[in-house]
Order: structure tokens, then C-alpha cells, then sequence
């Protein structure tokens, strides 16, 4: 007689506990995905809301270096040139800084209407300056410049030669339940 061979198989309480680890790792791996997903929608204005917040940074510390505007200039309206709360993103006035009082439409070309500032972005063949580009309109972005007092170390007396600049730019699009932003802090002295 052959001997006997005891074979055992999983039983269900095993077969029940794998596939709730299944589950639950299928679940977490979707939600991974989603959030990936989620933050591939919003990439290209993201990078547009920061490339914006430090062109505005840049340009204060431009016109302060250069003798443009003087320190006491740099200051929110009615104390100074920049815009108290958000503004849209206009063209540079007279003075040639963005978020001043006197910021003017763009005019139209021949892809972006007159108005907020458009950026123009390859169409489906991919590459940029042919006839398929298309005009992506930042009237859903709006910009704002604060600039602060700084306080001295005592805590008190506020530092006549420096000064806090924070700008934020911020945008909206459909589906959002809230705005997006983008912020960028820095010091600027009436030294060079």
C-alpha cells in the first residue's frame, strides 16, 4: 500500500485576510494615482503662478538698484507706487514696474486679446511660433504686493532702511473649490 501524503490547502480564514490586504493595498495605490493625477492638472499654472510672483520680485530689486525709484517708493499706495491687494496681471505703465498703480491692459496681437496678460503655448503639434499655437488668458490670476515695516531687535522701533516685500500670486480655474497659491518673501534695504 502507498503510504499516505497529507496535503493541506489555505483555509478560509486565510483566503478571507489575503484579500483584505489585497483590498486595502488596491485602495491605497488608487488614491496614490488620484493625487498624482491631481497635482498634473494644476502643474502648468502653478509653474506660470511662480515664474510670475518672482518676475515681480525681481523687477522691485531692479528698479531699486538702479536708481529708478527711490527706497521710500517702495511702499503699497497711497504711501508709495505698488497696489494695495490683488490686481490682475496688467502690462507695466509708464514706470516699467508691474503692480504699481499705473499698470495698463496688453494690447492685442495677433494670438492674445487687449487685456490681463496671456501667454501663448504650442498647439497639438508641439512646438512653439507656428500657425496651431494657441493663447492661454491669465485673467483667473491676480497678483498682490504687500510691503511691511520690519521691526528693529528691540521688538519696537521699526527699521527706517528695510523693509519686507511679500508677493503672492494666485489663481482659479474650474473645479477648484479654492484658489491656488504662490508666495515669494524677501528684505530689500535702501542699501545696494
Amino acid at each position: 500500500m502507498p503510504a499516505r501524503q497529507s496535503q493541506r490547502g489555505f483555509s478560509l480564514v486565510e483566503v478571507m485576510i489575503a484579500i483584505a490586504i489585497m483590498t486595502i493595498s488596491l485602495v491605497a495605490l488608487i488614491a496614490v494615482f488620484g493625487t498624482a493625477i491631481g497635482a498634473t492638472k494644476s502643474a502648468q499654472e502653478d509653474l506660470i503662478a511662480r515664474q510670475k510672483a518672482l518676475e515681480a520680485m525681481e523687477s522691485i530689486y531692479t528698479a531699486r538698484n538702479t536708481q529708478q525709484i527711490v527706497f521710500a517708493q517702495i511702499a503699497n499706495f497711497p504711501n508709495g507706487i505698488f497696489t494695495a491687494g490683488p490686481t490682475q496681471l496688467l502690462a507695466a505703465g509708464p514706470d516699467g514696474l508691474v503692480g504699481t498703480v499705473d499698470d495698463i491692459n496688453y494690447p492685442a496681437n495677433g494670438i492674445c486679446p487687449a487685456g490681463p496678460e496671456c501667454v501663448v503655448l504650442p498647439g497639438p503639434d508641439g512646438i512653439l511660433g507656428t500657425a496651431d499655437d494657441v493663447a492661454m488668458s491669465l485673467a483667473n490670476f491676480t497678483r498682490t504686493i504687500a510691503i511691511n515695516s520690519v521691526l528693529e531687535s528691540d521688538g519696537v522701533t521699526i527699521d527706517p532702511n528695510l523693509k519686507q516685500i511679500v508677493v503672492t500670486v494666485s489663481y482659479t480655474k474650474p473645479g477648484m473649490t479654492a484658489s491656488r497659491d504662490y508666495t515669494v518673501n524677501a528684505l530689500i534695504s535702501t542699501y545696494r
